[in-house]
């Protein structure tokens, strides 16, 4: 759903993103616009699904870093993200951020798809992760597939008989595509 209908500056998004009336609202500044993040059970679901399994391969593994929810939001450039999931090595950043928007982009984002996104908004988005050296995984519900997009390489769709792996951000992390979709 979109909160603004013109461009607005970024100092304007940070100054209406603190307004008490906003307080509840997930919002993402992407363009110059301001959406609200609206997803659906089975796209959160699915994401839920996704944060726990990284969040047992990140102790399992002893991997230092932050994990975030859906709640988490990051400052990409000029603009402000909340993934669905997210994960910044501690090697990168020694203390979880306590703004609201981490000022460090993150080294995984993860983007599950909802009816309600905007697919043009999608593309931007994982532009300016990839600017920011961010890997992006966007997760299709519909077609249990992964796309993988890592900077300077060719995009990767891993299918549902297929295993997502942690790259160079989360070495030694093998999750099989059909283990994040609950059917």
């Amino acid at each position: 759903m979109a909160v603004t209908t013109q461009p607005i500056t970024v100092e304007e998004f940070e100054r209406l993103v603190v307004q008490p009336e906003n307080a509840d609202r997930r919002l993402e500044f992407v363009g110059g616009e301001i959406s609200e993040v609206v997803s659906n059970s089975y796209s959160s679901l699915v994401a839920a699904r996704i944060l726990v399994k990284l969040g047992v391969f990140l102790e399992r593994a002893n991997v230092a870093g932050y994990l975030t929810g859906a709640d988490g939001g990051y400052q990409i450039g000029d603009e402000r993200y909340i993934p669905d999931v997210a994960f910044v090595a501690r090697a990168r950043q020694p203390e979880p951020s306590h703004e609201t928007y981490n000022p460090l982009a993150p080294d995984l984002a993860v983007e599950v798809i909802s009816p309600s996104d905007d697919l043009n908004v999608l593309r931007v988005k994982v532009g300016n992760y990839l600017a920011a050296g961010t890997v992006v995984w966007v997760v299709r519900p519909e077609a249990k597939a992964v796309e993988v997009y890592a900077p300077g390489l060719p995009v990767r769709r891993v299918s549902a008989d297929g295993t997502l792996d942690g790259g160079e951000v989360l070495p030694g992390l093998a999750l099989p595509v059909k283990d994040i979709f609950p059917d």
